[in-house]
């Protein structure tokens, strides 16, 4: 590990140390930190479709999504293709060993060239035409070239995306022409988020579950009010329903105040683990949630990818079930195994479900707001940026995240 790698390490892990002594403090005080007053948000923005598409546009088309994991890409050839708010996209490890992505569309008269899911190949091959790719996106052959006419393949390869790779997790811009540089849309998270060591961690399992509007969704990542009402009967009697949230411009950890944290004074602050510092759930703008977990399967990490649907009122959300190690018995397989259903079932038949009965009854009320209380500071931040986002033009993309504070929000 280079110089600069380990003391941005240092720093990170420093920062971490940070967050949980200001949790501890917050225990020992019993008081809690708050936003100055109550927001209220026109409901018609769950529901309106000229928002909607103005969020797609402003949003999910220009801002950098995290789209896959690095595990899922481990060897030169690996690939994987998913259809992102209407935009057809073939993420690949190139020979070099860096992730590129690209526009899934052949030059020659955009057909969808690779049609599966998922595996590993030398050569991307248009299945209309047969023009032929390699894992750069170069164009490399065409079929029946002299029948064809002459062309300059350098001028023909697949459309590129800027993709970049932080923390074992993959990001890339819908927009090929994006000002923003994936680095300064990050903010410096991606530096906390490497703690985890995703690099080295295994895709255990992965789902796809139907929700709501994709804000409500969102919501719920950074809103630990409702978990000891709505999750009762499932995990959530006994949690607290207070939450910390710290910024890194609009991305946002929120952790409850743990009481548990106070037993690692007992050892040198070099020896506290890392999997205690980073509990809790990480949003990354404006579509994933980590939320950390450790049963008897081994310690796991259940990253959510959310996604607009085709209407302002539906989405999905892909569930990426990380373990740092896969469980070695059959006894640990089926504790896993039984987390992960446990954890569908919660979102699925809680969270989405509530909140497609939320979205439904919104509807029927013309005029009426939403309230995000003082304390539910990260839903406040969250929509505050997202007003700011979508007035903010393209050449100004930069300006608004350099604008934006590094700093823990509280």
């Amino acid at each position: 590990m280079g110089t600069s790698t380990s003391t941005t390490a240092t720093t990170a892990r420093a920062r971490l140390i940070e967050m949980a002594r200001h949790n501890m403090a917050v225990v020992e005080s019993g008081t809690l930190e708050q936003v100055p007053e109550v927001m209220r948000l026109p409901a018609e923005r769950y529901y309106d479709e000229d928002r909607w598409r103005r969020e797609m546009d402003r949003i999910f088309r220009r801002m950098p999504l995290m789209l896959a994991m690095s595990c899922e890409l481990r060897t030169p050839g690996d690939f994987k293709t998913l259809d992102v708010c209407g935009v057809p996209v073939l993420i690949v490890r190139t020979d070099s060993g860096d992730v590129r992505a690209f526009i899934n569309s052949c030059s020659h008269r955009g057909a969808v060239v690779v049609t599966e899911s998922a595996g590993n190949r030398k050569r991307f091959t248009c299945p209309y035409h047969a023009w032929t790719y390699d894992r750069d996106g170069s164009l490399v052959s065409v079929y029946a070239e002299d029948d064809f006419g002459g062309i300059d393949k350098t001028c023909h390869g697949l459309t590129a995306l800027p993709t970049g790779e932080r923390a074992g997790m993959i990001w890339v811009t819908l927009d090929p022409d994006s000002p923003l540089s994936i680095d300064a849309f990050l903010c410096g998270y991606d530096h906390l988020l490497a703690q985890f060591g995703f690099e080295s961690w295994e895709l255990y399992d992965q789902r796809t579950v139907i929700g709501p509007n994709w804000k409500i969704a969102y919501d719920g990542y950074m809103d630990l009010y409702h978990l000891p009402i709505l999750h009762r009967n499932t995990f959530g009697s006994n949690m607290p329903n207070q939450a910390l949230y710290y910024a890194w411009g609009p991305h946002q950890r929120v952790s409850s105040p743990d009481p548990g944290l106070s037993r690692l004074d007992a050892i040198p602050e070099d020896e506290w683990p890392v999997e205690r510092l980073l509990g809790s759930v990480w949003t990354i703008f404006p579509h994933v949630s980590i939320a950390s977990f450790d049963g008897g399967g081994g310690r796991g990490v259940m990253i959510s990818q959310l996604f607009p649907g085709e209407s302002p009122l539906e989405s999905r959300t892909v569930q990426n079930y990380l373990m740092a190690e896969l469980p070695p018995t059959e006894e640990m397989r089926k504790a896993a195994d039984d987390q992960f259903r446990l954890l569908k079932y919660v979102v699925e038949e809680e969270d989405y479900a509530t909140g497609l009965a939320q979205q439904r009854a919104l509807r029927h009320r013309p005029g009426a707001n939403v309230l995000f209380g003082r304390n539910e500071g990260g839903g406040q931040h969250f929509h505050r940026f997202l007003d700011r986002l979508l007035d903010t033009d393209d050449s100004d993309l930069p300006a608004l995240f350099r604008s934006m504070t590094t700093e823990q929000g509280r």
